[in-house]
């Protein structure tokens, strides 16, 4: 290996039935360096990260470590994690049920013989060098969502890693998370730790990254120093095409006009449920697309599962086309022609052990209801039907959900309420987690449907993907609704001094 590399990976292929997930992808990690892994979802990122980790086993090619003379044959995360490569992953994969200590030394204590003293002082002091928000005896089920992302990391830096992967770790992060997060990640990198970061925020590759490797449909595109690659040439040679400025999105996808005439498709008034929101009030006209913005835990997602009925509502009360109706489930909700795509398409959205074509019909199914299922055929027809519209990159109808990247699972739920053909839809955090490439797909479509004269809701933690989508924006703060902006109102600066100055602004 050459001098100041930690890591080499040399022509990795790994292959699924149908798909070549891998082809001969090289990368190198430096010692002391943060390294992004960028390309669209699909192009392999995942992939070449579990190959290294030990839950893949490559079908060719050869892997090696700093101060190994001989490959390193890594068969599982426990051979990873004894040559110093520590991940921590999208979705938290931490023991919502067991302590904050017992998450950082799970399979590094002696079980019944631990000290759990020791334990719980050895997690207050590295908690309390990261500033982690969190006691080592509170459990972990019981801390925000961030708080658990940042304890994973507290884990991963406490086993003294050679090489720490941080796969989006960011996504669930507010900006004064991140800020901490980064200043980590710059200590480890200069103890001389190879980082290798995984995200689809670009302002966050160009503010912390050294380099930058660039996968494609499984294939290495490139190599490169953070600064001799513009950010126009990275999001090219992810794409593999010429990108038009994001800002032409709702240009070309411009909505025909809001239906300012009738009765608003639903209207809510004083509405509240058990997460904790103040009441609220919401309307949505026919052909509108609109949105819920504020920092992380400000209500957003908490105010579309009141009228989605997926929180129990406990007041208020809503209307559809001008009529009251009870939503107190999400049952109620798609029966009046309601459709949503949760947050955490992991944990609310797909059924992994489920195929693609069954997650596709899903929503369907259950408004016919059990006695009247779905034949086969019409399935498969329903599925290959929406997998060529969405462009769903999946080895056939039957391939697990699971086995899909997180952008094709995200198609797959958005191909589920659009077979229902809903007349109100609500999009939260749609792009989370996914490539450039399949954002500004979503993007479109939101508008799409909107100029066919439905009504999207459409929540996103990135304002300027707001600006570009949404033509009325409600602002939360603290779980209350605190503004609402349209018109030439709908700029960054206007959204951030409301935000920041609630009724005042």
């Amino acid at each position: 290996m050459q001098e100041g590399v930690v890591l080499q990976m040399r022509g990795i292929c790994k292959y699924f039935p149908g798909v070549k997930a891998l082809q001969n992808v090289d990368f190198t990690l430096r010692e002391g360096e943060i390294h992004a892994l960028m390309g669209e979802n699909g192009a392999g990122k995942s992939t070449l990260i579990k190959v290294l980790t030990g839950v893949y086993q490559k079908d060719e090619g050869h892997v090696f470590i700093k101060g190994r003379e001989k490959e390193a044959h890594i068969r599982s995360p426990q051979d990873a994690q004894g040559l110093g490569i520590s991940t921590v992953y999208q979705e938290i994969t931490l023991c919502p049920n067991l302590t904050v200590a017992e998450n950082m030394y799970i399979g590094r204590t002696a079980g019944a013989m631990t000290n759990w003293h020791q334990m719980n002082a050895g997690a207050k002091k590295i908690l309390d060098s990261l500033e982690i928000p969190a006691s080592p005896q509170q459990q972990l089920g019981s801390c925000s969502i961030a708080v658990q992302q940042m304890v994973a990391i507290a884990r991963a830096v406490d086993m003294e890693c050679k090489v720490l992967i941080l796969d989006e770790p960011t996504s669930s992060l507010d900006e004064q998370e991140v800020v901490k997060l980064f200043k980590l990640m710059r200590d480890l990198r200069a103890k001389g730790v190879g980082i290798i970061f995984v995200t689809h925020f670009l302002d966050q590759v160009y503010e912390v990254c050294d380099r930058i490797t660039v996968l494609r449909d499984g294939q290495l595109v490139g190599e490169y120093v953070i600064e001799d690659l513009p950010r126009v040439q990275l999001v090219s040679k992810m794409l593999g095409k010429e990108l038009d400025d994001l800002s032409d999105i709702k240009k070309e996808g411009e909505t025909g006009p809001v239906d300012e005439t009738g009765a608003p498709v639903l209207e809510a008034r004083g509405l509240v449920s058990e997460a904790g929101i103040k009441p609220f009030d919401f309307h949505i006209r026919r052909g509108e697309v609109n949105g819920f913005t504020g920092l992380l835990g400000s209500g957003r997602s908490e105010c579309v599962r009141a009228i989605f009925g997926a929180d129990r509502v406990t007041g208020g009360q809503v209307s559809m086309d001008g009529k009251k109706v009870r939503i107190k489930k999400p049952l109620d909700a798609m029966k009046q022609g309601v459709g949503y795509l949760p947050e955490d398409r992991k944990r609310d959205g797909i059924v992994g052990d489920l195929s693609v074509r069954e997650n596709i019909i899903l929503a369907m199914q259950v408004l016919k209801g059990v006695f009247h299922p779905i034949s086969r055929a019409q399935a498969e027809k329903y599925a290959d039907e929406y997998i060529k519209l969405l462009e769903i990159k999946t080895a056939s109808t039957e391939t697990p959900i699971r086995q899909l990247s997180g952008g094709n699972q995200q198609k797959v739920i958005l191909a589920r309420w659009l077979l229902t053909n809903p007349q109100y839809l609500i999009l939260d955090e749609p792009t989370r987690g996914i490539d450039i490439g399949t954002k500004i797909e979503i993007q479109k479509l939101a508008l799409k449907l909107a100029a066919e004269g439905k009504s999207v809701t459409f929540i996103s933690s990135e304002i300027d993907e707001m600006l570009r989508t949404c033509s009325r924006l409600i602002v939360l703060r603290d779980r209350k609704v605190v503004g609402q902006l349209t018109g030439e109102d709908l700029t960054q600066s206007k959204i951030m001094a409301t935000i920041a100055g609630g009724d005042k602004s």
